[in-house]
């Protein structure tokens, strides 16, 4: 027994002689961790992502399509990328609405006169010059709308609908102009689409159904819409005067900003990193999306100062026009079309800052069985990439606005989820400010972001 314990070591020792410790081949597991580790170390010695979002949100500022702040950004990001040492740094430009908002007001004259605080929704049309007055109907529901029907005409309507979720109750902000512009209505109000308010209304994109005339719309906030409800429940004549001076302009040009580490084995597959660097005009775009665009951008700044080497190309796009309007969606898809097929996954951050809680794989034109064998895949892949991260859940569901145009077409999308219990609280307000953003919660998502698309980069899986 002493012999072979002997022999064992001899054997090691000449093992050691023959191989450094840094060259021994590691369990694929022990592998993914290991990087994982460096990338969060590095992620949060630096927080580049927090630093490039204070950039951004103080020096920059909102970033609606058209103005002269989202061609700022997308220069800006340009040069970030570049100092970063990315290959094919370049803008693909397109066309995007150009909607300006205007000088508004509301007072309200009856039966208690003051100011009403409001924000016009995206792409709304003004008021005529001078404003308008009429007296406001409030209703909680398009039902309650459709029975009063013809008794709106002439009226200002106002939806005072609880907030039920975004994707539920933001169909009144979408379509509620049109729904009272069908009875007559002369200009139609929301209640900001969210849970709270500190007297910041909440704005966001309107659409008109052309089969009515268009007339102006805004958000009033939760404090405003719920008084003017309870003055109806007293009998009270409700009184508005509104004034709007949006408009419509011609489209301008714009880019979506690109970026990439080139994969040393498969450069013809990709895994993009993703998000929008346009926001509303109000606010600094902090949450929505300046972190999930400075995010995207530290993922992989992260992969590249630690010199880690994809086999698949890793690529950055900072989507423009994404909140009125999706024509750098529209517009990558349409540019991108002959390499779809090599696309192996597109990730969107579009949820705010918090920590990430899981990633939803969107994979729309499969079966579902495909469906099922590719989320096994992506638990497996996730299994190492993720655990130092703590529990992150990996499903199916919605991957986010800008790829959705490539995944309707089989492009496999990531969603980010991150926590987001505060994001629609601030979501679209001149609340959305800087200051409501934890600098490690930044670093913890780009280092986790980083970890899990390099294991994909590195993988041989595919989803589609």
């Amino acid at each position: 027994m002493k012999s072979a314990r002997c022999l064992l070591f001899l054997a090691a020792a000449c093992l050691g002689a023959q191989t450094s410790p840094q060259t021994l081949p590691q369990a694929p597991s022990q592998t993914a961790q290991a990087t994982a580790e460096r990338l969060r170390v590095e992620a949060f010695r630096t927080h580049g992502a927090y630093t490039d979002l204070v950039w951004l949100c103080d020096r920059i500022g909102n970033r609606l399509s058209g103005s002269p702040q989202l061609d700022q950004a997308i220069d800006w990001a340009q040069g970030r990328l570049k100092a970063a040492g990315f290959v094919n740094v370049h803008a693909e430009k397109v066309m995007v609405p150009h909607w300006v908002r205007g000088r508004e007001s509301a007072e309200l004259l009856l039966p208690t006169p003051q100011r009403v605080n409001l924000l016009g929704l995206g792409g709304s049309v003004g008021t005529p010059e001078g404003g308008l007055t009429a007296d406001v109907v409030v209703v909680g529901s398009f039902d309650e709308l459709d029975k009063l029907g013809e008794a709106v005409k002439g009226k200002i309507v106002l939806y005072d609908v609880p907030f039920q979720g975004y994707g539920r109750t933001v169909a009144y902000r979408h379509d509620g102009a049109s729904r009272a512009a069908k009875y007559g209505a002369v200009a139609a109000l929301v209640r900001s689409v969210g849970p709270v308010s500190l007297d910041t209304p909440h704005t966001g994109v309107m659409g008109y159904d052309p089969a009515y005339p268009k007339i102006p719309t805004a958000a009033v906030t939760i404090e405003a819409s719920t008084q003017m409800r309870r003055m109806q429940d007293r009998g009270e004549r409700i009184r508005l005067k509104l004034e709007m001076g949006a408009k419509m302009l011609p489209d301008a040009p714009s880019a979506n900003v690109v970026a990439e580490i080139r994969g040393t084995e498969k450069p013809d597959e990709v895994v993009i990193l993703s998000g929008h660097l346009d926001s509303w005009d109000v606010g600094q775009g902090a949450q929505d999306d300046g972190a999930g665009t400075v995010t995207a951008m530290e993922a992989a700044r992260l992969l590249q100062s630690l010199g880690l080497k994809p086999r698949r190309t890793i690529r950055v796009v900072l989507w423009t026009n994404e909140e009125n309007g999706l024509r750098g969606g529209l517009g990558y898809r349409d540019a991108h079309r002959a390499e779809l097929r090599n696309i192996v996954a597109a990730f969107e951050t579009d949820s705010g800052s918090e920590r990430i809680k899981g990633f939803g794989l969107d994979l729309r034109t499969a079966s579902p069985e495909a469906k099922a064998a590719a989320l096994t895949s992506l638990k497996k892949i996730g299994k190492d990439a993720l655990e130092s991260f703590g529990t992150i859940d990996l499903r199916l569901g919605g991957s986010g606005a800008d790829v959705g145009p490539m995944v309707a077409e089989g492009v496999p999308g990531l969603g980010v989820g991150h926590a987001a219990t505060h994001y629609f609280d601030i979501h679209h307000t001149q609340a959305d400010t800087v200051d409501k953003v934890n600098p490690d919660d930044l670093a913890w998502n780009a280092a986790a972001l980083a970890s899990f698309a390099y294991a994909l980069a590195q993988s041989d899986v595919r989803f589609n």
